[in-house]
This record gives C-alpha cells, sequence and structure tokens, in this order.
C-alpha cells in the first residue's frame, strides 16, 4: 500500500465489506480497488490471495461488487432485487470453483486451486453474498444513514437497529456534523 492509497474497510461479512471498495458512493466516491494490485492487496487481506490479478480480473471484480451492492441495497429497502444483479451473482458463484478445506487450526479456508485465480475468489465473495441475501445467516441488511455512504452492511445487533456501515467512519462524521449543527458553527 502505497501512502495515497485509501485504506481498507474490513468488516466481518466478506460479501459487503467487498462493497466497501467503493464508498461515499453519494457523496465524493473513494475507490478503494482502483489497479488490479490493490485487488490483489484485497483479496490478500481477506485470506483469498491469488498468484495474480490483471486489468480483465478488476473489470471482473467491478461488476460483481456494483451487483452485490444493487442487490443488497434493494433488499435493504424492501423492494425485489433485481434480476440482472442476481445473475450477475450466480454466474460469479457458478464460475468460481473455490472449494472449502478445514484447516489445521479448525477453521474453514478456501482453497482457490493452483494456480489460485481471481475467478476462484470472487466465486467466494458471491456465494458469501447469496447467502446473506438469501437469508442463511442471521442477520438483515440495512443502508448506513450516512447520506454521502448509503453503503449496504450486515446488520446483526440484537436489535437490528444499526444505523451506520461503520461506526469509526460513518457514524462518528455524522455525530460530529450534528454536534457542530447544534452548536451553530
Amino acid at each position: 500500500m502505497t501512502a495515497r492509497d485509501p485504506e481498507f474497510r474490513l468488516g466481518s461479512v466478506l460479501a459487503t465489506t467487498f462493497t466497501g471498495t467503493l464508498t461515499e458512493r453519494f457523496g465524493a466516491p473513494v475507490e478503494r480497488i482502483p489497479t488490479p494490485a490493490r485487488l490483489a492487496d484485497w483479496l490478500r487481506e481477506v485470506d483469498l490471495a491469488v498468484d495474480a490479478c490483471s486489468p480483465a480480473d478488476l473489470a471482473a471484480a467491478v461488476e460483481l461488487r456494483e451487483a452485490i451492492h444493487i442487490a443488497a441495497s434493494a433488499q435493504a429497502v424492501g423492494q425485489p432485487r433485481p434480476r440482472d444483479a442476481v445473475e450477475v451473482i450466480n454466474g460469479f458463484s457458478a464460475r468460481g470453483g473455490a472449494v472449502a478445506v478445514l484447516a489445521e487450526d479448525g477453521h474453514r479456508r478456501w482453497f482457490l486451486g493452483q494456480p489460485a485465480t481471481v475467478a476462484a475468489a470472487l466465486g467466494v465473495v458471491a456465494a458469501d453474498a447469496i447467502e446473506i441475501l438469501a437469508g442463511v445467516r442471521p442477520g438483515t441488511l440495512a443502508l448506513c444513514a450516512s447520506p454521502t455512504c448509503r453503503a449496504g452492511f450486515f446488520d446483526t445487533s440484537r436489535g437490528r437497529t444499526r444505523r451506520w456501515c461503520d461506526m469509526n467512519t460513518c457514524g462518528n462524521h455524522e455525530k460530529k456534523a450534528r454536534l457542530r449543527a447544534q452548536r451553530g458553527e
């Protein structure tokens, strides 16, 4: 990572963490995977390290990211998931080819093949999106309350009342803005 690369926002849900590689979608957008090298960095950060990443791989990743964002956003506001987005997600999942393996430490890991490909890694991300969109895991999809962010996130809080995609970023920004407004600044 260079000094000018924005940090990754890593959450506990792979699919929504992936959609968070583009932040501030309704403000001044911040692209966190602008190059194939940054996509490879992100995949390594989420334990899906690949051997190589091309511009075509980056274009495919952006296509999947946007399909997940569209489907998750629609579901979060109670609208039907757009068929085109669902088809993209299903296609990436079907073509992925990664397999789950039980690691020595007892955790599930993903085997992406030899060589480890971006297609396999994106298949894992797509499969994760399918799980949260299908309601396989307990939780609900929600949209960040920040008007400039509106990122989708998976709310697993007890009352399903979480408002921010990330309290340390959007939540703090919004609370500071409210405080400044109350003070008349």
